[in-house]
This record gives C-alpha cells, sequence and structure tokens, in this order.
C-alpha cells in the first residue's frame, strides 16, 4: 500500500479509532512526538508499519524531523489529528511537495491572526484587542464592552480563558492564563512549532450573548455549534453540524451531539456563514472544524476554525449518524484520490451520538462538594440511559481506575477533564436526555473503592459498554 506519515501528538480522536480508517487507505508510520497511548496499543499498534518516536523540537527543527521522516519511509502525505502538529505538518508537507493545509495555516491557529482576516473581510466577529503588554489591556477596556474573555492565541479545549471586568482583574488573569499555558506546554498541550508565542500570546475580546431557543428545537442545547468539514485542494465542503450541551464556565464544553436538532433552514444559513469563513482562510487540502456562536433573531458569530477535525469523539459521532468517515475521506484526498463528497452538507442523520466528557462541576456549573475516585465500573449506567442507548468509556482519554478525580479549573478548561464516555441513543432528544441524567447522577453514582477494587475493577484493555 502507499506509505503515508502519521504525526501523532496529544489531541485529536482516540488512536484506536483513527488508526484503522488511516490504514484502510495506505501504510501507516507513525511518528509520534509525544507518549503513545498504551492503554489501547492492541488495537492501533496492528495498524502500523512503523512507529518512531522522537523529541518534537519547534519550528524548522521540527519540520525539519517531520520531512527527514517522511523521505525516509517515502510517505506519499503526512497527516497529524492533533491541534498541536497542524502547522508543523503543513510546512513540512510544503517543504516536500505534498498535499496538505498549505501556507496559510497560521490563519486557521493562531486566533489573532484569525479574527484580523475575518474582520478585514467583513465577517462577524467579536470586538477583539490583542494583547502584548500591558497597555494593550488598557486600550481594550477603553473600546470594547465588558466583561472580557481573556483568551490565549494559540489555545485548543478553552484552556487559558478567563472572564475579567477590569483592568486589575485583566493582568492578574494574564500572569495566571501564561502559567496555566506554561503547565499544559509541559504535558504536551501546547503548540509545536512555536513553543514561546503558544505560551506567551493572548487576546481580550467582548462576549456576545448567545441564544440558543432562538435557534433549535427544543430545551438543553447550546448556543453554539460546529461545522465539520474537509477543505480539498482549495474547495471547502462542509459535512454536517454537531451541536452542544451548554459550557461550563467560562466557556468550558462539556458534551459534542450529533445531530444538532435545527430546522434545514438554519443549518443553510450556519453552513453560508462557515463557507465564508472558511475561504477567507485560503486553506489548502485538510480537515476543518468551524465554530460558530448563536445569537438571537439569527444572529451570528464566528469563534473559530481549526485546520484539522473537531476534537474528542467528532469523528466518530459523525460517522455514526451520518455515515461518513472523515478521516478516511483525508487520507484519500491526501494522496489524491477520488473522494466522494455530499453535493452539499448533510443535514439529517439516523439515531444520535455524543462525546460527554465528565468534569468535577454538577449541571448548573458548580463545583462537585467531594472529588471521589473515577472508576467507570463502579457506575450503574443502566439506570442512568434509555433502553437502546449505549455508553462506552473512551480509554485514551480518560484516568486509570482509582484515580481522584481532579477539581474543575476554570483557567484550565479540558485540562480538568476526569474521563470522555462515547454515548449512542436513537434520537436526539433521547441522548439530551441520557446526557442530562448522567450529569445530574454523577457524583454520587460513583462509589468510593477500596484499593483492590480500583486494581481489579476494570480493565483498562476493554472498553466498558453498557446496552
Amino acid at each position: 500500500m502507499t506509505p503515508i506519515l502519521f504525526v501523532y501528538a496529544k489531541g485529536g480522536p482516540p488512536l484506536e479509532y483513527a488508526l484503522p480508517r488511516i490504514a484502510a487507505h495506505a501504510a501507516v508510520h507513525v511518528l509520534a512526538l509525544a507518549p503513545l497511548p498504551r492503554v489501547s496499543e492492541q488495537v492501533w499498534l496492528p495498524q502500523c508499519a512503523s512507529v518512531t518516536t522522537a523529541p518534537p523540537g519547534e519550528g524548522v527543527e521540527l519540520v525539519d524531523l517531520i520531512c527527514s521522516h517522511a523521505r525516509r519511509v517515502g510517505a506519499a502525505a503526512v497527516l497529524t489529528l492533533s491541534e498541536y502538529a497542524v502547522v508543523a505538518v503543513a510546512h513540512a508537507s510544503l517543504r516536500l511537495g505534498l498535499r496538505g493545509a498549505g501556507e496559510r495555516v497560521a490563519g486557521a491557529r493562531d486566533k489573532r491572526l484569525m479574527r484580523r482576516i475575518w474582520r478585514d473581510c467583513g465577517l462577524p466577529v467579536p470586538g477583539f484587542t490583542e494583547v502584548h503588554a500591558p497597555e494593550d489591556i488598557a486600550r481594550a477596556f477603553e473600546t470594547l464592552r465588558r466583561p472580557l474573555l481573556l483568551k490565549a492565541a494559540w489555545s485548543a479545549g478553552s484552556t487559558a480563558h478567563l472572564t475579567v471586568w477590569n483592568e486589575q482583574q485583566a493582568e492578574e488573569a494574564w500572569k495566571t492564563g501564561r502559567s496555566v499555558m506554561e503547565a499544559s506546554s509541559a504535558q504536551g498541550y501546547a503548540e509545536l512549532h512555536a513553543a514561546d508565542e503558544g505560551v506567551s500570546d493572548f487576546l481580550l475580546e467582548e462576549i456576545v450573548t448567545g441564544q440558543a431557543s432562538d435557534w433549535f428545537d427544543g430545551a438543553g442545547w447550546g448556543d453554539y455549534v460546529s461545522v465539520e468539514g474537509i477543505v480539498a485542494d482549495g474547495r471547502y465542503h462542509p459535512l454536517c453540524i454537531t451541536g452542544r450541551l451548554p459550557t461550563v464556565a467560562p466557556f468550558t464544553e462539556r458534551a459534542s451531539l450529533a445531530p444538532a436538532a435545527l430546522p434545514e433552514a438554519s443549518q443553510r444559513r450556519i453552513e453560508e456563514v462557515s463557507r465564508a469563513a472558511v475561504d477567507a482562510l485560503g486553506l489548502d487540502t485538510c480537515a476543518t472544524h468551524t465554530e460558530i456562536k448563536l445569537g438571537a433573531g439569527g444572529a451570528m458569530w464566528l469563534i473559530e476554525t481549526a485546520a484539522r477535525f473537531g476534537g474528542v469523539m467528532t469523528t466518530r459521532q459523525v460517522e455514526t449518524v451520518f455515515g461518513l468517515d472523515m478521516i478516511g475521506m483525508l487520507v484519500r484526498q491526501l494522496l489524491g484520490r477520488d473522494v466522494a463528497y455530499p453535493e452539499r452538507m448533510l443535514t439529517e442523520g439516523e439515531g444520535a451520538a455524543g462525546s460527554l466528557v465528565v468534569l468535577a462541576v454538577d449541571p448548573e456549573g458548580r463545583p462537585w462538594r467531594e472529588l471521589p475516585a473515577w472508576d467507570f465500573e463502579a457506575v450503574d449506567w443502566g439506570a442512568l440511559i434509555a433502553p437502546g442507548s449505549r455508553v462506552e468509556l473512551v480509554r485514551e482519554h480518560s484516568l486509570a481506575p482509582g484515580s481522584p478525580v481532579p477539581p474543575y479549573e476554570e483557567a484550565g478548561g479540558a485540562n480538568s477533564m476526569a474521563a470522555l464516555c462515547f454515548l449512542s441513543a436513537g434520537s436526539g432528544p433521547q441522548l439530551l436526555a441520557d446526557c442530562g441524567r448522567i450529569l445530574a447522577a454523577l457524583p454520587k453514582a460513583l462509589t468510593t473503592t477500596s484499593p483492590e477494587r480500583s486494581a481489579t475493577s476494570a480493565d483498562p484493555s476493554t472498553p466498558g459498554s453498557t446496552a
């Protein structure tokens, strides 16, 4: 089979889901820039033609590493599913003369550049100011409507996002944000191509008000959506929309759900805003994940576009509900093969699927009073989900059984995650209800386990599921 180099870094869909879909179309050579998930090794390792681990370096050094390894294995394409390696892989693909996100990839990574591009094109974005020095903070409060959101320009998963009401709070938040980004970087959750900028670059932006009830059929939905898609040789193909549960303060994602309960006319409006946003970025060939805030009276604001697929289990949700293997489609596109894209974005699917993040907060966002040990097998899932629904533990994104659930920290965002669960149900309303019951039941549903049970209750090589 044709060789492809897969550059692994933190983030993205789990390898036990992703690698079989890559290997169906190419011989997969893995270049690992972060420790590989051993908990699922028996699933993903047989899919690999070779596996090489290497310290990532940064900038030109990292691009050199990727190019050298791609030439060594004769790769016809280079692919990553991690937010943190997107820029480096794009630059390596350019140097190698291979398909990739292209020379303008930074516009889909640096939130400051992204917003400048959209603003200059007349697209709807919240007011913002880049933060390089304390005087930038003062200017932001002179020109923008408070409260403001301090946001790390290169972050993912709502890391280093803090709400501030005045200059003093903003200056303290800026210090906190840099500390959080430094800690995230030490754990591998930071930009690899521009490590220094990834830690120090920030912006302040206005917090626009969403109004989910003006958009969705039924209650319980968050006030923003994502359009999942692929850019193929410069042509954007929006594929479907995924919805959300309401976020945890400030804006940490709690669950991604498909399909989104939106009338088709609303989905088509969102599709066109997404098309304008992606087209403005000038990407070549890559996945896209475009987040859009939904306001009252049909108002929309662009949050961000990433040159990769949505995180957690978004790709599996789309395959389950819409029948699209987006990873396989992108691999074929990168290899120059035919890909069957829908003529228009799909607005209806079959059944429902979601990724539920376990955070130590209740349904209203209040911190848990007690922090029990995490143990998937200790929960009576059958009592929490409807007949016909299923829940599985995503092992690569979950703590080991017996680990204490970490306290939720606003600045840490998704870094506070204890576990990730994948749910499927017969319908969207059923899935929403399942998520609601689970969130209401935790943490009481987690029993305090003995050391003996913690060591034996859940075999990490077998994903838990309940029918």
